[in-house]
Order: C-alpha cells, then sequence, then structure tokens
C-alpha cells in the first residue's frame, strides 16, 4: 500500500471490542472495580439533579417558553431516553472507560473517536467550569452576601469560592472512586429530599390561571435575532425564538442541559463490579427518577406564579418561593442547590479524567497521564482537570458559553446512536447484557431528535463548535496519530511501555483485529 493511501486509511483504522477490553488489565493502568447498580444511579442523579432544577428551571420559564417550560422537559427527557437506550447497550458490551469516545473507536475508526473525545473535553471541562460557577453563586445567596466569595486582584475578579470547590472534589477523586460515590449518595439525598419539599409545599400554591396561555405568543427579543436566535430559526426565517412554538423548541434545546450528565455513567464503566448488568440499570434507572422530578418540579413552578415574574437572569426556584413569602423555604432551596451543584461538579471532574484516561491510553494524548495511582484512579489526569476548570471557573465568566456544553452533548448522543446499528452489524456475536428494541428504529429516532435539539440552539453555539472541532483537527494530525498505539500495531512496531509484559501478544492482536 502507498504511504499516502496508508495515511488515508489510518483515519479509519478500528479498535477492536477485544482489544479495548484487553487494555483494562495493562499493569499500571488499571482502574480498581468497586461500583455497584446503585453507586451508578446516585451518580447520575447526582449530576443531572443540579444547575437545571434550580436555576434553569425558574429562568426558562421566564425568559424562553412560560409554563410551556415542562413541556419542554418532556421534549429533552425523549431524546435522552432514545439515546440513554443506546448508551446502556454500548456501555454492557464495551465496559470500558471512555464511552462515547470508546465506542466510537469501534465502531466508525480512529478519527471520528478521536473527534468525539475532543468534543467530550470541551463538554465536561466548560460544564463543571459552569457548575463550579454557580456553586460561588449560590453559595454567596446561602451566607446571604455575609462574606464574598470573589475578590479584585489587579482589574481581574477571582472567584475563589469556585476554585475552592473544585479543588475541594478533585482531592476526594483522587482519593478512590467508591469514596466519592459514598459522599455523593449522602448529598444526593439531601437534595433530593429539598426538591420533594418543593413539590410538596409549592402544590398548595398553584394558582391554575398561571397556566395560561400554555405556550404564550412569541415576542420579539434582541436576544433572539441575528447570531443569538436558533439556527432553525434563521434558516426558516422565522427571527426570534422568544416564547411562542419556536421558543418552546429553544427551550427543550436548553433545558437539555438539566439532563446532562446520565451519559457519565458510562464513562465509570472501568470501574463496575458486573457492568454488563449494572450499566444498563443504572443509567436508564437515573434518567428515570430525574425525569419524574423535572416534570413536577416545572408544573409546580410555573403554577405558583406567572412566568412573568420569573423573568430576567436572577430567577431560580428560590425566587417563586420568595414572592408567596416562604423566605424560610428559599434558605432551604439555596441549601439544597449548593449541595446539588457540588455533587454535579463532582461527577462531572470525574467524567472528564476517566475520558482523558482513555484517550491517553491509546496514545491520542500523553501516556504517561494514564498511570494509575496506589488508589486505583488517574491521579495525574484528575489533577491536571482539576486545575485547568479551577483557572476557567476562578478567571472567567462561563455562563454565556453553557450553550456548548449541549452541542457537545447532543453531537456525542448521535454518534453513539449510529455506533449502535453499525456494531450491530459489524459484529452480531458480542455478547450484550442489553440491547435496544426495535433496531434501526430506536436508534434512528435518537439521531433525529438530537438533531433536531442541535438545529434549536443558537447561530453562536454552531460557530463556537465548529472553531473548537477545527482546533481538534489540527491537533490530531500534528500529534494524536503520529503517537497513536493503534497506529504503531499497525504498522508492526508493537508500541508499549517497555515494562509491560506480553506487548508482543498484545500488539498482534490489535494488529489483526484492526481496520487499515
Amino acid at each position: 500500500m502507498a504511504d499516502s493511501d496508508r495515511r488515508a486509511s489510518g483515519l479509519f483504522r478500528t479498535k477492536s471490542i477485544e482489544q479495548s477490553i484487553a487494555d483494562t488489565d495493562e499493569p499500571g493502568k488499571r482502574l480498581r472495580r468497586d461500583l455497584t447498580t446503585w453507586d451508578l444511579i446516585v451518580f447520575g442523579v447526582a449530576v443531572v439533579i443540579g444547575a437545571g432544577i434550580f436555576t434553569l428551571t425558574a429562568q426558562t420559564a421566564g425568559n424562553v417558553a412560560g409554563p410551556s417550560v415542562s413541556l419542554a422537559f418532556v421534549i429533552a427527557a425523549v431524546a435522552c431516553g432514545l439515546a440513554a437506550l443506546c448508551y446502556a447497550e454500548f456501555a454492557s458490551t464495551v465496559p470500558v472507560a471512555g464511552s462515547a469516545y470508546t465506542y466510537s473507536y469501534a465502531t466508525f475508526g480512529e478519527f471520528a473517536a478521536w473527534i468525539i473525545g475532543w468534543d467530550l473535553v470541551l463538554e465536561f471541562t466548560l460544564a463543571a467550569s459552569v457548575v463550579a460557577k454557580g456553586w460561588s453563586l449560590y453559595l454567596a445567596d446561602f451566607l446571604d452576601d455575609a462574606v464574598s466569595p470573589t475578590v479584585m486582584i489587579g482589574s481581574v475578579e477571582f472567584d475563589w469560592g469556585a476554585v475552592a470547590i473544585v479543588a475541594l472534589i478533585t482531592g476526594l477523586l483522587v482519593t478512590g472512586t467508591k469514596l466519592s460515590s459514598r459522599v455523593s449518595l449522602v448529598i444526593t439525598t439531601i437534595k433530593v429530599a429539598v426538591v420533594l419539599l418543593v413539590v410538596v409545599v409549592g402544590a398548595f400554591y398553584i394558582d391554575t390561571d398561571n397556566y395560561s396561555p400554555y405556550i404564550p405568543p412569541s415576542e420579539s427579543s434582541d436576544t433572539g435575532s441575528g447570531i443569538h436566535q436558533s439556527l432553525l430559526s434563521l434558516v426558516t426565517g422565522a427571527g426570534g425564538s422568544t416564547f411562542g412554538w419556536y421558543g418552546l423548541l429553544a427551550a427543550a434545546s436548553l433545558v437539555f442541559f438539566a439532563f446532562l450528565g446520565f451519559d457519565v455513567v458510562a464513562t465509570t464503566a472501568e470501574e463496575t463490579k458486573n457492568p454488563q448488568k449494572a450499566l444498563p440499570r443504572g443509567i436508564l434507572g437515573s434518567l428515570v427518577i430525574v425525569t419524574v422530578l423535572y416534570v413536577a418540579v416545572t408544573v409546580v413552578l410555573s403554577g405558583m406564579v406567572d412566568y412573568r415574574e420569573l423573568s430576567g437572569e436572577g430567577a431560580t426556584l428560590a425566587t417563586a418561593f420568595g414572592i408567596h413569602g416562604l423566605d424560610w423555604a428559599s434558605t432551604v432551596i439555596s441549601f439544597g442547590a449548593l449541595l446539588g451543584l457540588t455533587t454535579v461538579v463532582m461527577v462531572l471532574l470525574l467524567g472528564q479524567s476517566r475520558v482523558l484516561f482513555a484517550m491517553s491510553r491509546d496514545g491520542l494524548v500523553p501516556r504517561g497521564l494514564s498511570t494509575t495511582g496506589r488508589h486505583g484512579t488517574p491521579v495525574r489526569i484528575t489533577l491536571i482537570v482539576g486545575v485547568v476548570v479551577a483557572a476557567l471557573s476562578g478567571l472567567l465568566p462561563m455562563f454565556t458559553l453553557a450553550e456548548m456544553v449541549n452541542i457537545g452533548t447532543l453531537f456525542a448522543f448521535v454518534l453513539v446512536s449510529i455506533g449502535v446499528v453499525v456494531l450491530r452489524k459489524k459484529r452480531p456475536d458480542l455478547p450484550r447484557g442489553f440491547r435496544v428494541p426495535f433496531v434501526p428504529w430506536i436508534p434512528i429516532l435518537a439521531v433525529i431528535a438530537c438533531l433536531w435539539l442541535m438545529v434549536n440552539l443558537s447561530v453562536e453555539t454552531w460557530l463556537r463548535f465548529v472553531g473548537w472541532m477545527v482546533i481538534g483537527i489540527f491537533v490530531y494530525f500534528f500529534y494524536s496519530r503520529r503517537n497513536s498505539v493503534l497506529g504503531k500495531r499497525s504498522a508492526g512496531v508493537g508500541e508499549r511501555d517497555s515494562t509491560t509484559s506480553g506487548d508482543s501478544d498484545a500488539a498482534g492482536a490489535g494488529s489483526s483485529s484492526s481496520t487499515d
């Protein structure tokens, strides 16, 4: 084969499922299997019940969708549910760290895997930074501004509150995933109790008149025009996307951020006992729980107050209770939000470090980073991720970039859904602990639903996303492709650390199972 042909085909070389699983036993790069089904459900609920339910619900109702915010959550939940089925099949078939990155490597090839891995780096890093910033703001509210979590250093505003929570969580993750799960369980129990309090107490203050009009008439808005409007409204010439049907669709794309995290459960596959059964149960179980809670909260919230009273950037669940003079409830909600955001930061940092761990073990980022410590965790990667997230959340205003998290997640969902169909055809012999029903129709519906939400994100978000992907392509061709472990195996180099046993066997297995 000519060199040019070999380089082109190398983009599509796939890493076999067997090789991916075999790599999990590489000495010095093993993760400890400690997690059960219950641990995974806790992680899923812990990361999803956070910024979305405590802040996004009120702001989306007041500024974008009105009372129909509850329907927006249902639309987003359907898209997530379809994608969750696909994640469950992949996770039970390929119980390896890396989530969508690992799945793409086995189905579409190395270049697609790199793109999705690069996408997940953006998703988790940015999401963790945004949530850490939100944690700091809630800290100020809870302390009634007695102590400010921000200080001025010269002309730069430094958010020490955000940095402090990231540093604390990073240290916790380094000490072990099981300990992190136990901490999440305690905190998650408290914040779910707070959410139930919101539903029960708020139900007594519902005024059914507040549900009308359920879908408010469309309104013109500066925030819904130009590159700030959704891609769909730009293409169709509908103009702004505030309220009305376009507002409802835009709201579904926005509140999708509230569901961010159930896919993080899949990144813990390599640390799960009996992953074939535990992973599907953890993914689907956590999604069902949070969907019920979200819909209940949005119905109560939009019934308590007129949606116009929730307009502006400062509206939260506590705002609705404050309007009714329930100050004690506002304090409890603020406390619940503080705890909720703590576990969100924890699980997002966990997911980010596991994706980078998988990419490092494959050589697409420096392999030295994938070394695990005595607690069976990727210490170096966890510390690096913690430092980067702390810097971003401490120094930069991140809220305007929240939509980029959504587009990155939806892009990953699309590839995973397509990948289920591809892997069914390529490897029908693989044992699957969970099988998506009605293939290929369920994956096709998942792709359509996710693409629909993507086109309802703003043009500005699409431009930023494309820019990030262009940077990723340069990184791949100038570094990752040349240092790929699979690429070196395919070329007969059999690259491994010199201290690793069984190198020749692994290299041979990788070479014979790769598409070159």
